[in-house]
C-alpha cells in the first residue's frame, strides 16, 4: 500500500510561563503544531482493544499516593489583567495546583509548556475584553496533543466572580488525561459554588478530588468537602457505564443542525476535508467538534483538530491540509479564502447553516445508506438521556462503516510473520455497486490507511467494531435463510 505518512513539526515553545505574553505572534502560532495529526505510534499503542475511541493513560506523574488513576493533573486559575502601556487585557495564570515548587526540575519544565498552551484557550478572544457587570458562565473543552502523540484534555469554566461593579471574568482550567466532559462539568459546578463564597474554598475541594481514585466506568466515588454555614458535604461523582462516549454529548450537534445537515458534515469529514465551525459560544464549538469526530468510529481523525481556535492562531485556517476547526463568529471576516472549505454556522436562527461548501456533500454517501441512517436517527426520543442518545447516534453512524467496509477483515493474507491487506480484492468484494464509489474514495483517506496498518500489526484490535460486523453478517445470513425457506414453501 502507498501510505501517506504526514510529518508534523514538534511544538516550539519558550520555557518560562511568565514571559508568554512577551512572545511575538509568529512564535505563538507554532502552538498549532501541537494539534497536528496523531502519530502512528499513538494509534498502535494507545487505543483500547475493548472500548471504541478510548486511549490508555500516559505515565502517571510522580508522587501519586494511590494505585488508581488521578481525576486531573493540574488546576489553573487564569485571570485577565490590563496590558502594560497598551489597551486591552491579557490572560495570566494566577494560581496553579499542585504548585510548581512541588515538582522536579524536568517535570516542571515539561509542564510549563503545557501551561503556556492551556491558558491561551481559556481566553481565546485575545485582548478584546472590558469589565462586565453580567456574564453567563460557560464550560468548554480543548485537546492538547504533545509531540510524542500523547493527549491531554483541557476543561474550562469561565465565570464572573462575585462582587459589585464592573469586573472581568476569570477561568478555572483543569488539565487531565481523562476524557469525560460530563464528569468535569459537575466538578466545575462545585468549583463555581465555592468561588461565589471564597476562592480559598476551592482548593481543599480540589485536593480531596485529587486524592480520590478515578472510578471505573459505571462506578461512583464520593468526595467530602466542608463549606462554611453549610457544613460537610458529600459529593458523588459517577462515570458513565459506556466509557467510549463519556467525552461526547450529541445533543448540541443535533440542536444546531438538522439530521440531513449532520449527514453532509459527516460525509465531508469522512472524506477528510477542511471544515470550519462558527459559533459565538465556546461551549457549542467544543461540544460539536468532539461530537463530529466521535461519529467516525472505528476510524480516527488524523489531521489538525482545534475545537476552539485562539485569535493568535487564526492563520491555521489557511493551512493546505485537512482540518476540523472551531472559530468564534467575530473572526469570520478574517476567513477571506473560502476555496475548498466547508464553513458551518452553528448560530441559532442563522439564515443558512452552510456559509460555504463544495457542493457534492449530499451525494457522497450512497443513497441507500443515507436512507437507513436517517431512519435510525428518526427513532431517537426527545426525552432520551445523554447515554441513550449517544448509544443510538453512535450505532447509527457505525452502521455506515459496517455495511460499506465491514468485509475488510476477509482480505488479509499471511506473509511470514506479518499480515498484509489486499486492497484490490477488498474493493472488488464490495457488496453493493452503489457503495463502490464511496468505498473507493474512503480507502484513499489517511484514517482508513492507519486503521488498516493497525489491523495489520495486531489481530482484531478494534474488537467492538469486529463484533458489530459479525452481528451484521449473522443477521444477513438468517434473513437469507428465512427468505429461502419462504420461497420454498410458496413453490
Amino acid at each position: 500500500m502507498n501510505r501517506d505518512k504526514r510529518r508534523t513539526e514538534p511544538p516550539q515553545t519558550p520555557a518560562d510561563t511568565d514571559i508568554l505574553m512577551d512572545m511575538d505572534q509568529g512564535a505563538l502560532k507554532k502552538f498549532s503544531s501541537m494539534f497536528s495529526s496523531l502519530q502512528e505510534k499513538l494509534h498502535r499503542t494507545k487505543r483500547s482493544a475493548s472500548d471504541p475511541g478510548v486511549y490508555t493513560d500516559a505515565a502517571p506523574p510522580a508522587g501519586r499516593s494511590h494505585s488508581g488513576q488521578l481525576f486531573f493533573e493540574y488546576l489553573l486559575v487564569v485571570s485577565l489583567r490590563k496590558k502594560r502601556n497598551e489597551e486591552g487585557y491579557e490572560p495570566h495564570i494566577t494560581y496553579q495546583f499542585p504548585k510548581r515548587e512541588a515538582m522536579g526540575r524536568l517535570q516542571r519544565e515539561e509542564e510549563e509548556k503545557c501551561m503556556k498552551a492551556a491558558h491561551l484557550f481559556c481566553f481565546p478572544e485575545g485582548i478584546s475584553w472590558a469589565p462586565l457587570t453580567q456574564y453567563k458562565s460557560e464550560t468548554f473543552s480543548f485537546v492538547l496533543t504533545e509531540v510524542d502523540g500523547s493527549r491531554r484534555n483541557g476543561y474550562c469554566r469561565r465565570l464572573l466572580p462575585a462582587g459589585h461593579g464592573a469586573r472581568v471574568p476569570e477561568a478555572y482550567c483543569i488539565i487531565s488525561h481523562v476524557a469525560c466532559f460530563g464528569l468535569f462539568s459537575k466538578i466545575f459546578d462545585e468549583v463555581e459554588k465555592r468561588r461565589q463564597i471564597s476562592k480559598a474554598m476551592i482548593y481543599p475541594f480540589m485536593q480531596s478530588l485529587r486524592e480520590a481514585p478515578l472510578p471505573s466506568p459505571g462506578n461512583t466515588v464520593t468526595v467530602t468537602s466542608f463549606i462554611p454555614d453549610a457544613g460537610t458535604e458529600i459529593i458523588s461523582l459517577t462515570r458513565p457505564a459506556e466509557s467510549w462516549l463519556e467525552h461526547v454529548d450529541f445533543r448540541t450537534l443535533f440542536r444546531c443542525l438538522s439530521d440531513e445537515e449532520v449527514l453532509m458534515v459527516f460525509a465531508a469529514t469522512v472524506m477528510e476535508r477542511q471544515i470550519i465551525f462558527i459559533s459565538e459560544e465556546l461551549s457549542t464549538l467544543s461540544q460539536v467538534l468532539h461530537a463530529v469526530t466521535a461519529l467516525l468510529y472505528p476510524f480516527v481523525w488524523q489531521h489538525t483538530f482545534i475545537s476552539i481556535v485562539p485569535t493568535v492562531l487564526i492563520d491555521v485556517c489557511a493551512a493546505p491540509t485537512p482540518y476540523l476547526l472551531g472559530v468564534q463568529k467575530s473572526l469570520l471576516e478574517q476567513l477571506t479564502d473560502h476555496t475548498h472549505l466547508m464553513i458551518v454556522d452553528l448560530s441559532p436562527g442563522a439564515e443558512t447553516k452552510f456559509i460555504n461548501r463544495i457542493g457534492d456533500e449530499e451525494s457522497l454517501l450512497p443513497a441507500k445508506l443515507k436512507e437507513e441512517l436517517l431512519t435510525q436517527l428518526s427513532a431517537r426520543k426527545h426525552d432520551a438521556s445523554t447515554e441513550e442518545l449517544n448509544r443510538l447516534v453512535s450505532e447509527a453512524f457505525l452502521s455506515v462503516f459496517v455495511r460499506s467496509v465491514g468485509h475488510f477483515s476477509q482480505h488479509f493474507r499471511r506473509s511470514g510473520n506479518s499480515r498484509q491487506f489486499h486492497k484490490k480484492s477488498f474493493l472488488k468484494a464490495v457488496d453493493h455497486k452503489s457503495h463502490r464509489d464511496f468505498v473507493k474514495l474512503f480507502t484513499q483517506t489517511q484514517m482508513f490507511d492507519l486503521f488498516i496498518q493497525e489491523e495489520e500489526a495486531q489481530l482484531n484490535p478494534n474488537v467492538f467494531f469486529h463484533r458489530k460486523v459479525l452481528e451484521y453478517h449473522e443477521r444477513k445470513k438468517k434473513e437469507k435463510t428465512k427468505t429461502g425457506w419462504v420461497r420454498g414453501v410458496v413453490v
